[in-house]
């Protein structure tokens, strides 16, 4: 069984599951999780080897992950919810809709993409994971000044410390799961044309991970979508812009609702 720590804010709005992104655990929904999105039942969770979920078991593959978060709304009595990632959470997301489409009320996808990774990402992941499992340490994502391709270049010094100290948190074991998790992902691009309900793509202006381009095309294959660009934001719009994020987001709810 696969283990995950959830957080939920409990209430009667409709319920919003946000999935974190890589490497980070699921403090990065402060501004979500905080009563600004007032129509949600806002649920958090860690994926497994992040913030204080368990190690990942198994192969490494975001249908496992996804299969936990089908079990997880089956603990809380929940049929459906508003499914949202940003970046690895919303290729998680996908793989969510396209196993378990049925139980997908409304889709919230940010700085994310639908397209596979090209063979130059993929050895990186490789490097990556085989990198942090032989160090036994995620010190590596912070030499390489991963923050400094996540964030936007208006980010203050205090954000900054912040996503480098989530980095930081993370596990080896975590690390290297996701990311040969994430390179064997399949394209979503038929997945979320089947998928009829009421979508919310949003991106940093300034997101070099996954740009404007990957948003557009996200928006362009979703039969019900509104897309939102975030000005001066990066790859972390949901840490950089949360009051534009939540506008996006609470716009969404009420189509959803």
């Amino acid at each position: 069984m696969t283990e995950l720590t959830l957080r939920d804010t409990g209430g009667p709005g409709t319920p919003l599951l946000l999935l974190h992104a890589f490497p980070l655990n699921s403090a990065m929904w402060r501004g979500q999780s905080d009563g600004s999105l007032d129509r949600a039942r806002v649920l958090t969770v860690d994926l497994p080897g992040f913030g204080t979920s368990p190690a990942p078991q198994g192969e490494p593959s975001l249908d496992v992950w996804a299969d936990a978060l089908a079990a997880l709304l089956d603990r809380l009595e929940l049929a459906q919810a508003v499914i949202g990632g940003l970046s690895m959470g919303g290729y998680l997301a996908m793989a969510f809709a396209r196993r378990h489409g049925e139980r997908v009320s409304g889709l919230l996808l940010a700085d994310t993409k639908a397209s596979t990774d090209a063979p130059a990402a993929l050895a990186n992941r490789e490097r990556i994971a085989a990198a942090v499992l032989a160090r036994q340490s995620v010190a590596l994502l912070l030499e390489e000044q991963f923050d400094a391709s996540l964030l936007g270049a208006e980010a203050g010094e205090q954000l900054t410390k912040e996503v480098r100290a989530l980095i930081a948190a993370a596990t080896p074991a975590g690390v290297a799961w996701a990311q040969r998790a994430m390179a064997g992902r399949q394209a979503a691009f038929e997945t979320l044309a089947a998928l009829g309900v009421p979508a919310a793509v949003v991106v940093g202006q300034d997101d070099r991970l996954t740009p404007v381009a990957d948003a557009e095309e996200l928006a362009d294959v979703l039969v019900d979508a509104e897309l939102t660009v975030i000005p001066a934001a990066g790859h972390l719009a949901a840490l950089e812009a949360p009051a534009a994020f939540n506008a996006a987001v609470n716009a969404l709810l009420r189509r959803v609702g």
